[in-house]
């Protein structure tokens, strides 16, 4: 970043100097002279300088100008599922769902600003994947094809990720507020020197200074924050998973697949080499407690404080075996090791957006509500007539779990 005066334009008029409560500033012969020593580049002074004639050049990672920085970047993660997602599409559930959020949102930032939306796509035997992103909005995807790629390892993956981004310098970069881009971004952002806004929950963009307005919930989930990244790119953000609609399907879309041509990147050598970690993916353990990805289901049961023990989550888990629902949790029972940190719903959990969400013996604190207040319908079970939940429920029932959830289990088995 540098700030200097254009010395054909100042008159000397003083203006800056009043402007500035930092003392950088002083007028010698009718000319304004700025002191880098104790100027913090706050911006005060260019605003009121009526004849233009202080100017700042802010420089994103390097010598690169932030307006050299164009399109919108998204991370491709892919996991690692036996259900099919897509059906008879390509890909068959490689792709996480949250890409596919964010391709959707990506594509309207990039048609507000007049640039690409593309995607990054790191792994092995992994091509037939770019006709699906290309399907849903890519214009571009950006490959890094090869065998010391195909299971996730943050280091290797943020060296190439960090190559990519300095070759094609997009200036806007997002991924989902998943396990791994919790822990691929935050690395990442310290490499490039840039910011980083970590669960988003909505996003948009000031279209006349090109910054990305990033949303997330502050203090507890009390306030809801929009945070700018003026003068770094590209600009970062990981984006929570189910608070913004896919983008659709459209097998007629035409899009442009790069080879990226980073090799280098991945070994010393450049050659067939392991890739340089200090850490080496062993093997990788599905998580069997759950029958369905609470994160995809359309139906949940959560269960809550209001349980009273951790047995009494059998309750839950008969219910959602006869409506076919995942299950799910508040924060309480998985501080207390009742059931596994898979399972919780909320602002320091999992987001979802079921088309039904039955919330037992939850009272509704705001943290457990950030998760799951996008539901389509949402049916809560409590004793406490005054429990937060009610507030946003579409049908609530005050009264005993422990004889509301046994008898409603019992009549929809009947009905089977």
């Amino acid at each position: 970043m540098g700030i200097r005066v254009i010395t054909d334009r100042c008159d000397g008029c003083g203006l800056c100097v009043q402007s500035c409560t930092y003392n950088a500033i002083e007028i010698k012969d009718n000319m304004a002279f700025i002191s880098l020593e104790n100027c913090t580049f706050c911006n005060a002074c260019v605003p009121a300088c009526p004849t233009e004639a202080i100017v700042i050049k802010v420089r994103a990672y390097g010598n690169t100008p932030v307006q050299d920085y164009k399109g919108v970047w998204i991370f491709a993660e892919q996991i690692k599922e036996k259900e099919d997602r897509q059906g008879s599409q390509p890909c068959k559930g490689q792709i996480h769902g949250v890409v596919f959020e964010l391709l959707s949102k990506g594509r309207e930032i990039a048609l507000q600003l007049g640039v690409d939306c593309s995607c990054v796509l790191l792994g092995h035997n992994i091509k037939n994947c770019s006709s699906c992103l290309i399907a849903r909005g890519a214009d571009k995807v950006y490959v890094v094809d090869d065998k010391r790629l195909e299971e996730f390892n943050v280091e290797p993956y943020t060296q190439v990720i960090t190559k990519l981004v300095l070759k094609y310098k997009p200036e806007i970069f997002l991924a989902g507020s998943t396990s791994t881009g919790r822990v691929l971004f935050p690395r990442v952002a310290a490499r490039l020197k840039t910011g980083l806004t970590a669960d988003c929950t909505e996003l948009d963009v000031d279209i006349e200074k090109k910054l990305l307005l990033q949303t997330r919930p502050a203090f507890g989930g009390n306030i809801m924050a929009t945070i700018l990244c003026e003068n770094k790119r590209p600009q970062m953000a990981t984006v929570r998973h189910k608070v913004m609609k896919e983008a659709e399907f459209n097998d007629k879309r035409k899009g442009e697949i790069i080879e990226a041509g980073v090799q280098s990147a991945l070994s010393a050598s450049g050659g067939g080499e392991p890739l340089p970690s200090r850490t080496k993916v062993i093997k990788f353990v599905e998580d069997l407690t759950q029958q369905v990805n609470i994160q995809e289901a359309d139906i949940i049961v959560s269960g809550g404080k209001g349980l009273g023990a951790p047995e009494n989550f059998k309750l839950i888990e008969e219910l959602d075996e006869v409506l076919g629902a995942a299950v799910g949790s508040s924060r309480p029972p998985v501080d207390d090791n009742w059931i596994p940190y898979s399972h919780q719903i909320g602002q320091t959990g999992k987001t979802v957006r079921p088309k039904l969400y039955i919330a037992c013996g939850i009272s509704g604190a705001i943290q457990h509500l950030a998760g799951m207040s996008s539901s389509e319908s949402i049916i809560a079970i409590n004793k406490d007539p005054e429990a937060p939940i009610f507030k946003i429920a579409d049908l609530g029932i005050v009264g005993d779990l422990f004889e509301i959830v046994p008898e409603l289990t019992e009549r929809l088995r009947k009905k089977r």
